[in-house]
């Protein structure tokens, strides 16, 4: 015979049951609409900077990247700072200033060469071709973050490059385009760059905050070390 205590855990656990599975379900749907929104606001991004590129003729990717580490760095980096302990910005800097240097350097990198590609290749194949970072990410988080995938997701990445490699042969070839074969080709391999660097980033934005960082110290050391690193290319490509 079940004791009391038994009974009443079991009945607690049916109670709670639907509970989580609701929070678990608003979670995920949470997530998808927030991507949706992302992914809407980054084609912006992209329109922007092809009509700048092909427009006006204005080609300065790393001025287009520069305000958003500056940003980042006014709210979050001053937001640490304004903390103590060991969750200062002094602190930070001192124990894990390197890491987060080395992935503001990918992650600036990445804006740079994807924002570089516009002015070789056209909106649709940069757009296209930034997808690349989706098997970037799966191999590096079978490698890293030990996650394991199903037959379903390595198809699913076969077809993906399956689709790279055909841009970029129908970019080459195209000898109607209004951009020649060999500047396609230079801004499709930027592109690929640009989302490799991507998927190495995110990775480690994702390994960084699972190993208890907090999202405001992973930003805000991103716009610090992100507004130095891209000052500086910004300042030696267009002012030296």
């Amino acid at each position: 015979m079940a004791s009391s205590s038994t009974v009443t855990s079991s009945t607690s656990f049916s109670k709670t049951t639907p509970l989580s599975g609701i929070n678990s379900c608003k979670s995920i749907w949470m997530a998808v609409v927030l991507g949706q929104v992302a992914s809407i606001l980054l084609c912006i991004t992209g329109a922007c900077c092809h009509l700048l590129n092909n427009t006006y003729h204005l080609h300065m990717p790393a001025a287009v990247s520069f305000m958003n580490y500056v940003l980042l760095c006014l709210v979050f980096t001053t937001w640490l700072a304004c903390r103590k302990g060991e969750a200062s910005l002094l602190r930070v800097i001192r124990t894990k200033g390197f890491k987060y240097l080395l992935m503001a350097a990918a992650d600036v990198e990445a804006n740079y060469l994807v924002l570089k590609a516009y002015q070789f290749t056209s909106l649709t194949s940069v757009q296209l071709l930034d997808c690349f970072v989706v098997p970037v990410v799966l191999a590096l988080s079978w490698l890293f973050l030990k996650v394991r995938y199903k037959l379903v997701h390595v198809l699913g990445v076969g077809l993906c490059l399956l689709g790279v490699g055909c841009l970029v042969w129908a970019n080459v070839d195209d000898g109607r385009a209004t951009i020649p074969g060999s500047e396609r080709l230079l801004g499709d391999m930027l592109c690929l760059g640009g989302a490799t660097l991507y998927g190495i980033s995110n990775v480690a934005e994702e390994l960084t905050i699972k190993s208890r960082n907090s999202v405001v110290e992973f930003l805000g050391m991103i716009g610090l070390f992100g507004s130095i690193i891209n000052g500086i290319q910004l300042l030696v490509k267009y002012f030296i």
